[in-house]
């Protein structure tokens, strides 16, 4: 298993500009495998490595950590994964299986934890080598321009939903339509919940609904909170937006037991009333993306129930094109690079 050549975009230093250069992809070692990507999502965490806002990033580094590609070649202890299978490396670069989470299952948790594109060299590039134990199966019916997104926006919204108490028929309210809660929404609708859609604007009304809402709430005509109570409170909010303020104007929104599980982080800290939450039982959580498995759960469930992502493409060599248009707040809604492999 020989090195490889191929293209690259890095980041030289932090906040430096992305870099288009050649080099060498080395044979894997022990427990990794090389992929040959063939698209990868552009998330805005890849800011974190573009202007070095995570401790320890060593540079030059490729971001990227929504990979879909094919397996190149495989190191000495990998008994699962195979030379040309097609594969998916999220969010989650790896475990150690020793500390204490690990040896509870608790993967996602490692304290040894490796970032895919922030620890190791991710996804804008031909080729990308990580550890097996990272690795999510691709089913052949979802193709690598859908299945790239699904592997950090996907999985993040639908393990949220899928560890959360709702059960089939409860209400479940989706706060935000964009990266993530349009895939918000279309797992909560397809998981069998009544699908509560909030967001801001009449416009996004119809969208709300094509992607399998139930009910839209309009948040600059209507009170969620307020909206929510008169269907009986939302089981469980998720939500996918940056705004602090937002996040407590719809806590009111929560049924008694209720649970508010935030996957995208606010831009501020939170200022809640404890009164609400106490005599209600009602909580706030955050929840993680997830290990190799449960990306791979989230592939196939979108597979199964046409679960996708809404898309905007680049080539490869574009990528600091396409970052931009991720950062603008205006891509509808994921942007992926292709390498035209």
């Amino acid at each position: 298993m020989p090195s490889v050549t191929g293209r690259a975009v890095q980041v030289s230093a932090a906040g430096g500009d992305f870099q288009v250069v050649q080099r060498e992809f080395p044979e894997p070692g022990p427990g990794h495998v090389r992929i040959r990507v063939q698209a990868c999502g552009v998330c805005h965490s890849d800011s974190l490595t573009k202007f070095g806002l995570f401790p320890g990033i060593t540079y030059p580094r490729v971001p990227g950590h929504e990979v879909a590609g094919v397996v190149d070649a495989v190191g000495a202890d990998v008994p699962l994964f195979k030379v040309g299978q097609r594969v998916g490396l999220g969010w989650h670069g790896g475990h150690c299986n020793y500390c204490n989470p690990c040896r509870r299952g608790d993967f996602i948790l490692c304290e040894n934890q490796q970032i895919s594109g922030v620890s190791f060299d991710g996804g804008y590039a031909d080729y990308v080598v990580a550890p097996a134990n990272a690795l999510a199966l691709i089913p052949d019916d979802l193709n690598d321009i859908d299945a790239a997104p699904l592997l950090c926006a996907g999985i993040t919204t639908f393990n949220a939903l899928r560890n959360s108490h709702a059960r089939p028929g409860d209400t479940v309210a989706i706060l935000g339509i964009g990266g993530l809660g349009h895939l918000g929404v279309q797992y909560a609708a397809k998981s069998g919940f009544r699908t509560v859609a909030i967001a801001r604007g009449e416009d996004k009304g119809p969208l709300a609904k094509k992607l399998g809402a139930h009910i839209y709430i309009d948040s600059t005509r209507q009170d969620p909170g307020a909206e929510l109570q008169k269907l009986g409170g939302a089981v469980v909010i998720l939500s996918t937006l940056t705004s602090a303020d937002a996040l407590t104007g719809v806590l009111p929104g929560l049924a008694q037991g209720g649970k508010l599980i935030i996957v995208g982080v606010p831009e501020k800290p939170l200022t809640v009333d404890a009164t609400p939450l106490l005599l209600g039982r009602r909580s706030i959580d955050g929840w993680p993306s997830g290990t190799g498995m449960d990306s791979e759960d989230t592939l196939n469930f979108s597979a199964l129930t046409g679960v996708k992502p809404m898309t905007e493409v680049y080539p490869l060599d574009k990528a600091a094109e396409a970052f931009d248009r991720m950062m603008s707040g205006k891509a509808r809604f994921r942007v992926v690079v292709t390498t035209g492999a």
